[in-house]
C-alpha cells in the first residue's frame, strides 16, 4: 500500500487541554461547548451547514504515539482488538466525534458535547443525517455488556503518551 497525506482544514479548541479525566465520548460531555476554526480556504465549504443539528467530526489524535492491535479500552477491562473499540492509539490515529452544532458564525462553528483535545487537527466535517446514520436496532458487541458507563467515565491515562503519564 501506499501513504495517505491528509492536510487538516481546522483545528478544536476545547476546555480540554490534558488528555487525562475527560470525557471519552460525546455522550459524556453534554453540554461542553468548544469552538472548531477553519481554514478560511473552507468558507464555501459551509454553505447550508447550520441547517443541520448535529455534525460528524473526523480528526487526527495528534497526541497518540503508536498503536496496539489489542487494547483494554476505557468501558472494560477485558482486552479487545483496536478496531472493535474507540481507543485513540489506532494505526491510523483517526477520532470520530457526533457533535451537536450551535452556530456557524463566518469559519468558526460553535458546538457542544465535545469530548476532544484543545488544538486538535480537524480532517473532515460531514452533516448527521438521522435516516443515514442511526441505527439504534443494532448491536453493540462486548459493549452491549460493559461494566462501566461512558456518561460519567472519564479518561485516565492509559492511552497518554508515555512522557504525559
Amino acid at each position: 500500500m501506499t501513504g495517505i497525506t491528509f492536510t487538516p482544514i481546522g483545528i478544536v479548541h476545547s476546555p480540554f487541554r490534558d488528555p487525562r479525566n475527560m470525557p471519552i465520548q460525546p455522550v459524556g460531555a453534554q453540554g461542553i461547548r468548544g469552538t472548531i476554526e477553519l481554514d478560511p480556504a473552507c468558507t464555501a465549504g459551509l454553505k447550508d451547514l447550520a441547517g443541520f443539528s448535529r455534525i460528524i467530526l473526523l480528526y487526527h489524535f495528534h497526541r497518540s504515539e503508536g498503536y496496539a492491535l489489542e487494547v483494554v479500552p476505557f468501558l472494560d477491562k477485558t482486552p479487545h482488538g483496536v478496531f472493535a473499540t474507540r481507543a485513540p492509539r489506532r494505526p491510523n490515529a483517526i477520532g470520530l466525534s457526533i457533535l451537536r452544532l450551535v452556530a456557524v458564525d463566518g469559519t468558526t462553528l460553535t458546538v457542544e458535547d465535545v469530548d476532544i483535545l484543545d488544538g486538535t487537527p480537524v480532517l473532515d466535517i460531514k452533516p448527521y443525517v438521522p435516516a443515514f446514520d442511526a441505527y439504534p436496532d443494532e448491536q453493540a458487541g462486548w459493549l452491549a455488556a460493559a461494566p462501566e458507563d461512558p456518561h460519567t467515565m472519564r479518561s485516565d491515562g492509559r492511552f497518554c503518551n508515555r512522557g504525559e503519564q
